[in-house]
């Protein structure tokens, strides 16, 4: 579905839902785990992302890899570097250790995944861990008073994630199909940085995360919720593959402008509404709904929700529904 060549069918993402939402989907389903329900409605992709998994960042003093991000309430709390004024202050911050990290149970995971498309490599939330470190608003106004601090934490940042996803590459080789990774860029109504401050403070590394995964030949996958219409094209040129998850009711991300603008130059994955659709739409709303999308963005499109956590106040009969209309032919 991914690099379009001819498939019989879109493919299908039930999303990862929320830890709330399983004891409802098994009373549904009947089923008693994850991957039984998964098998059950024809799920095509796994999502196995190192961070997932216990014991992934071993570090001797017991600290975290982003404990700024561990520990926030909201992006916008005052994170430990939000007096920050110079960079030799950036460089006494106790940055994370690549050498404390241990791959084995997410590279037996992928081991034994199965005939599934494997969606893998570390989260690479760079943007929002950037984002913690300072907190939203300083974050946001020393793009324009301190540019080299934002560079210099962006840096230390980018280069964990890089090295990490290097050393975890090479160790899970062939057992990978597409590199996963996500910041939120856009909020309801547009992006959260203008695109002059996006193409100096992000783009760099953005392009230089999806050629690492070129290199060790995935595909790459963005994870962005919200409006960001405005640099997807950004996001081709960069060389993204796939673009996820499709805010429908955020501005300009419906299928049908997504189709108008950018079909047939990425492949899509998401675009069923989980703000009013899932949620109180009937079953036979939301086949209409995936058909409609489908006719749209297909054939280079993975069905699946417009936020993966599907929250305990989607309805079991309405995922079923989208999984059903997803593997029609």
């Amino acid at each position: 579905m991914i690099a379009g060549r001819p498939v019989d069918r879109c493919g299908l993402w039930l999303g990862n839902p929320h830890s709330d939402s399983w004891p409802g989907l098994h009373a549904y389903f009947g089923t008693k785990a994850e991957e039984e329900l998964r098998q059950r409605l024809g799920d095509d992709l796994r999502w196995i992302c190192p961070q997932f998994f216990a014991g992934i960042y071993c570090d001797p003093d017991g600290h975290g890899m982003f404990e700024a991000g561990l520990n926030k309430k909201s992006h916008g709390q005052a994170g430990p570097l939000a007096d920050c004024t110079d960079v030799r202050e950036v460089n006494k911050f106790p940055w994370p250790n690549p050498d404390y990290l241990k791959f084995d149970p997410c590279l037996d995971t992928l081991r034994h995944a199965g005939n599934v498309y494997r969606a893998s490599g570390f989260w690479t939330c760079f943007f929002h861990d950037v984002m913690d470190l300072f907190g939203m608003e300083n974050y946001l106004v020393k793009m324009y008073t301190h540019p080299d601090v934002v560079h210099a934490v962006t840096d230390r940042v980018c280069e964990f994630y890089f090295e990490a996803n290097e050393r975890f590459f090479a160790a899970a080789g062939d057992e990978i199909d597409g590199f996963f990774f996500g910041n939120d860029f856009g909020t309801q109504l547009d992006l959260i940085c203008g695109p002059a401050q996006f193409d100096q403070f992000i783009m760099p590394w953005f392009i230089r995360f999806t050629e690492q995964g070129h290199v060790y030949g995935y595909q790459v996958l963005l994870h962005s919720c919200g409006a960001i219409h405005r640099i997807i094209d950004r996001f081709i040129d960069a060389g993204i593959d796939c673009l996820h998850p499709l805010q429908a009711r955020a501005t300009n991300m419906g299928a049908e402008t997504l189709a108008r603008d950018f079909w047939g130059r990425i492949a899509f994955m998401g675009g069923v509404d989980t703000q009013d659709l899932l949620v109180h739409g009937t079953p036979e709303e939301v086949r209409a709904e995936v058909r409609r999308i489908k006719a749209l963005l297909g054939p280079r499109l993975i069905v699946s929700p417009s936020h993966e956590a599907l929250l305990p106040n989607v309805p079991p009969q309405n995922l079923e529904a989208m999984a059903e209309a997803a593997i029609e032919l």
